[in-house]
């Protein structure tokens, strides 16, 4: 496998260098060049024949640099995978396990290895997107990913699959055959703290009662005066759900509305009633620790020039604000230089389950993707 990356700035233009063959392009950025059509084009004059796969961020990954508004492009080469892309419309989180199944079907085959998948980061119920494309390639198939993002705003995101990137839009790659070789992390790193709580009545990923009282007044106590920037600072107090029964199995969860009038609260993913749920709370140490426990989950065992995709919660990204640089660096440690780092700050993040090896929609969470080929030097 080959993988060469070049970065695009508003202030230095293009650096690097990933021209020629390729068989895939992954590029994260900004609103503005992912949903360029000058730039698209571009990529598909200097890769001809190459699937561009993209989205927008809420802050882009290249090397061991965050930044913002930029354009970074990882051009993938394989010898002996096979690679094939699919998309499809969501309108709203009611069409999300519709959608999944679209990408399922098209992409599913017997020797599909992996999967990985961008989507809408605000139109979308995330685990029912993933319920819907297992739907179709069932269990064994490595499901990995994450939701588009906005900056901190939570506004439109895009999502391309060989044209500029538009809202509304999930798109995937498969990856095929017996050559391919995948790694796989998530961690998080964040503290509980308050009353474990059941959560009484939700429908969806809509949240309406916690211990039968309405879950966003008990959430409104806890935050205190932080409850004021809500639905931003819900980004600092994410909920950790889980089975009571398994709670080593737990997902965190962030809100991205909330609906004062039925004082409920929306988040990313499912809310099953009968799930218990905890505040959370960052610490620095703890989510630069979580990067790297991640990293460590994903290493493949045969070394080489690999390619290592992050996608990291938004939220992280604003609790360590200018120590963000702290947890991609962390993730390079383990892995070293030879494996070359790309990724995106986004609005959710798609990884199998350590527990269960089970795609889920988590938050707040550092995931990481790990590419190689057997054989390859």
């Amino acid at each position: 496998m080959r993988a060469r990356q070049s970065l695009w700035t508003a202030n230095a233009g293009w650096t690097g260098n990933s021209d020629g063959p390729a068989d895939l392009l992954l590029a994260f950025g900004g609103t503005g060049p992912i949903t360029d059509k000058a730039m698209w084009q571009d990529l598909s004059r200097r890769h001809p024949g190459a699937i561009v796969l993209g989205c927008s961020t809420g802050g882009e990954i290249h090397g061991a640099d965050v930044l913002d508004e930029s354009l970074s492009v990882t051009a993938l080469g394989f010898e002996r995978t096979k690679v094939r892309a699919a998309e499809a419309a969501v309108e709203n989180a009611a069409g999300s396990y519709k959608a999944g199944k679209e990408i399922g079907k098209a992409l599913g085959a017997p020797d599909l290895k992996t999967i990985f998948l961008l989507s809408d980061g605000t139109r979308v119920n995330g685990s029912e997107l993933i319920r819907g494309v297992r739907s179709c390639t069932g269990n064994d198939v490595v499901i990995t990913g994450g939701l588009a993002g906005d900056g901190p705003r939570f506004g439109t995101t895009y999502v391309g699959l060989n044209s500029p990137a538009r809202p509304g839009r999930i798109a995937a790659v498969g990856l095929y055959g017996n050559a391919i070789e995948v790694g796989h992390g998530s961690a998080g790193g964040w503290d509980v703290f308050g009353p474990e709580r059941r959560i009484t009545r939700s429908k969806g990923n809509v949240l309406y009662e916690l211990d039968g009282k309405p879950a966003l007044d008990l959430y409104k106590h806890y935050l205190g005066d932080d409850a004021k920037g809500l639905p931003g600072s819900a980004l600092l107090f994410p909920l950790k759900v889980f089975r009571p029964s398994h709670a080593d199995e737990a997902l965190t969860r962030t809100i991205v509305a909330v609906d004062e009038e039925h004082r409920a609260m929306t988040f990313a993913g499912d809310m099953p009633e009968g799930y218990s749920a905890q505040l959370m709370r960052g610490n620095f140490d703890r989510l630069v620790e979580g990067a790297a426990d991640a990293a460590h989950q994903a290493v493949l065992k045969q070394p080489g020039d690999n390619v290592a995709v992050l996608v990291s919660c938004i939220g992280r990204k604003l609790l360590l604000g200018q120590r963000i640089c702290e947890e991609v660096e962390a993730v390079q440690d383990v892995f070293g230089k030879r494996t070359a780092l790309t990724g995106f700050y986004s609005y959710g993040e798609v990884s199998p389950h350590a527990a269960t090896h089970c795609a889920e929609l988590h938050n707040q969470t550092m995931t990481i993707t790990v590419l190689g080929e057997r054989g390859s030097a």
